[in-house]
């Protein structure tokens, strides 16, 4: 399992962190992580403990809820995309200052890269981090078997902590008779949750699942805290903290990358359309003195000014296609900037916003869209998901020539008629693509992919930073 970065001397420099670790796994996808993790995290910093979430994997959507309910920004632990050491360290620095991290998990508990191993698992991640795992249940169709998915779950893989079980979608009392008994008779594993079967307690989702927090209004946010607050009453969190030595909150260690004086701007895109970005890079950025400036392509007319390079990360330009189609200044503005040879990164919705146009479906005399057109290529959305960890060479643009360089991809969209002249900078290992086992369409110093990147790789950070260096400098 073990996967070594750049970043190899952070095992012995550091220690892993010693606040309570709490993972919440669930037995397959859609047994209400998100939900019951939200629940922990409110209720625990309801109690006035300072709680530091974590997601397990490479998803965008669920952290975001996390902050939403804690105050602290969700980080993403993934060890495909970051190795192990790149995880730990994540975690550590994100601690600082925290009472106890609470984790979400990813899929099912064991799910992860291949039937084989756990690398890429939720499981992987717990015994990493040396983590109390709790287990959740849905219980909807089934009662006295509950006990044995938990029992197996348990005798799976004895070197995880599964120290207590949350029982979702309960139907009745006699539903919760029912399987109160199944667990006392074959399973020591302690109940410390019933959660009634509750409509009220769902979340609104589309095509890729919850919808960010970027796109809801007040009164959605204050559902989700009302969400979260109701179904923390059905959990036995004191048996948590009662058994925490819990210690004065951590102080900020002073290895930590202080904030250096920055001498590059580079714009990033966010707003409703644009927010899938992983904290830790966005933290990597500045410590490579590197001035983040925030736009919104819905909403500016146009780029900040004085670049250094631009960065569009993923989110839903499908649902917000007309607004920023109306923006034809942005685009104007961020086309021009391209043919003037600023460096841009950019990944999936991103990709998507610069090609010429979008269409709402898989025929292409649907309703489309006009966008930046800097792509020579149009973007089609579908109804077939692709889903991948990914892993590619890249053979030069501004991320410049690099071995074995790991992401993730997830979109249903497809990007169609690419000329067949048109240059890739990725040659595909492993995923899917844009097209025949190729990713990363290039133009001027643009660069954009399907694939999701972690700057934990340090040679991608460094040869995207020594772009942004190049041009300023040209």
């Amino acid at each position: 399992m073990v996967d070594k970065n750049k970043n190899s001397k952070f095992l012995s420099d550091y220690k892993l962190s010693d606040i309570p670790k709490l993972v919440i796994a669930g037995v397959t996808s859609g047994v209400g992580k998100t939900t019951i993790s939200a629940a922990f995290m409110y209720g625990l910093k309801k109690q006035g403990l300072v709680v530091q979430p974590f997601k397990v994997g490479p998803d965008f959507i669920d952290p975001s809820y996390h902050t939403h309910i804690t105050g602290r920004e969700s980080r993403n632990l993934d060890i495909w995309m970051m190795g192990e050491d790149g995880v730990l360290n994540s975690f550590h620095k994100a601690c600082d200052g925290a009472d106890v991290a609470v984790i979400e998990g990813l899929m099912g508990l064991f799910d992860g890269i291949s039937g084989q191993g756990e690398q890429g698992s939720t499981g992987a991640i717990a015994k990493l981090l040396k983590a109390q795992v709790v287990l959740i249940l849905d219980c909807s169709k089934a009662a006295r078997s509950v006990a044995a998915i938990a029992l197996g779950f348990q005798e799976f893989d004895k070197d995880l902590r599964i120290t207590g079980v949350v029982l979702n979608n309960v139907a009745s009392d006699k539903h919760e008779k029912l399987l109160k008994e199944a667990f006392e008779e074959n399973i020591k594993i302690p109940i410390i949750g019933l959660v009634r079967r509750d409509q009220s307690l769902k979340d609104i989702e589309r095509h890729l699942g919850r919808i960010p927090t970027a796109e809801l209004d007040s009164i959605a946010k204050s559902r989700l805290l009302n969400i979260a607050k109701s179904v923390s009453e059905k959990i036995q969190l004191d048996k948590f903290v009662q058994s925490w030595k819990l210690s004065s909150k951590a102080t900020v260690d002073e290895r930590k990358s202080r904030a250096l004086k920055s001498d590059l701007r580079v714009a990033i895109a966010l707003d409703e359309s644009f927010n899938f970005y992983y904290v830790d890079n966005l933290e990597l950025l500045r410590e490579n003195k590197i001035d983040l400036i925030y736009f919104s392509p819905l909403h500016d007319i146009e780029l900040p000014k004085e670049l250094d390079g631009i960065i569009i990360g993923g989110g839903f330009p499908e649902i917000m296609a007309k607004g920023l189609e109306k923006n034809r200044s942005m685009m104007d503005s961020i086309k021009k900037s391209a043919e003037n040879g600023l460096p841009i990164l950019a990944e999936c919705g991103g990709l998507m916003y610069l090609t010429r146009r979008l269409y709402e479906n898989e025929d292409e005399s649907s309703r489309r869209c006009n966008l930046v057109g800097l792509i020579d290529a149009e973007t089609q959305m579908g109804s077939k998901l692709t889903l991948n960890y990914t892993e590619a060479n890249s053979n030069g643009s501004i991320l410049g020539r690099i071995e074995s360089i790991k992401g993730h991809e997830f979109h249903y969209s497809r990007i169609i008629n690419v000329p067949d002249d048109s240059k890739f900078a990725f040659d595909m290992k492993r995923g899917s693509g844009i097209t025949n086992n190729r990713d990363g369409l290039t133009t001027y110093n643009c660069l954009a992919s399907y694939t999701h990147l972690h700057f934990s790789d340090e040679r991608l950070l460094k040869n995207l930073t020594a772009s942004f260096r190049s041009y300023r400098r040209r």
